[in-house]
């Protein structure tokens, strides 16, 4: 699997994972340079080429000049994302996001919120592909995603080891007046279907955003990000 752009490479050299090369455009300078040194200081090789052969190479179109070459995305245990955290860990559960683009941008959100990990179905998702690396800003290479043969069966687990689990729907408890401490998993649904019945009825409560406008509904990554911040708030508040 390769890794595009600027960004997301700097951000698979700082994650530690094994690198083959990184195919970096001849001649170019600035933020390459500091990809360069970091793929020095790591040991990775780096292979200089016309910028003819990085688009031949490139997948999403959006090299920026640089491509890293790795094996295939190396998913998390459901187990090693149990682990993480502590007793006020936070887990988002994504439900039908088929969107490459709303998984990236879940992820990056994850990332930033502290997340202990990612929980995506193995069917009817969006896998994490070079697009969701690159859409995630390189955050996939740091919080664990775990794919998992049924999502249902991932929160009974997550229960059992003491989490919360909330969908996140229109026609719930407002997300300001829950109380969102301890080990809280989120539940996200796709931006059709939404959170599906049967899971919806595994969680242990159903949390809203005010929506004061005429349109009914937020992006699911937006929703998402409203929700693990305010997740957030009651931490740091606490």
């Amino acid at each position: 699997m390769n890794t595009e752009g600027r960004n997301a490479v700097l951000e698979l050299l700082k994650s530690g994972r094994q690198i083959e090369k990184i195919v970096m455009e001849k001649g170019a300078g600035g933020p390459l340079g500091r990809i360069f040194a970091e793929a020095r200081k790591r040991g990775v090789r780096v292979q200089f080429a016309d910028v003819r052969a990085l688009d031949k190479l490139s997948v999403t179109g959006r090299h920026q000049g640089v491509i890293a070459v790795t094996s295939e995305y190396e998913y998390a245990d459901l187990e090693d994302i149990v682990g993480r955290g502590g007793k006020d860990a936070l887990v988002i559960l994504c439900d039908g996001i088929e969107d490459v683009h709303n998984l990236g941008s879940i992820i990056r959100v994850a990332e930033c919120a502290g997340a202990a990990g990612v929980v995506i179905p193995a069917q009817k998702s969006a896998s994490v592909t070079e697009a969701v690396v690159r859409i995630s800003a390189g955050a996939a290479n740091h919080v664990p995603v775990a794919k998992v043969p049924s999502l249902s069966g991932a929160m009974e687990k997550l229960k059992r080891n003491g989490y919360w689990l909330y969908a996140l729907e229109a026609d719930g408890q407002s997300i300001y007046s829950a109380d969102l401490g301890g080990k809280v998993g989120l539940v996200i649904g796709g931006e059709d279907s939404g959170v599906r019945r049967l899971v919806r009825e595994r969680c242990d409560g159903v949390l809203s955003l005010p929506l004061l406008g005429k349109v009914n509904s937020l992006n699911a990554s937006v929703a998402l990000g409203i929700a693990a911040y305010e997740v957030v708030r009651c931490r740091i508040k606490n």
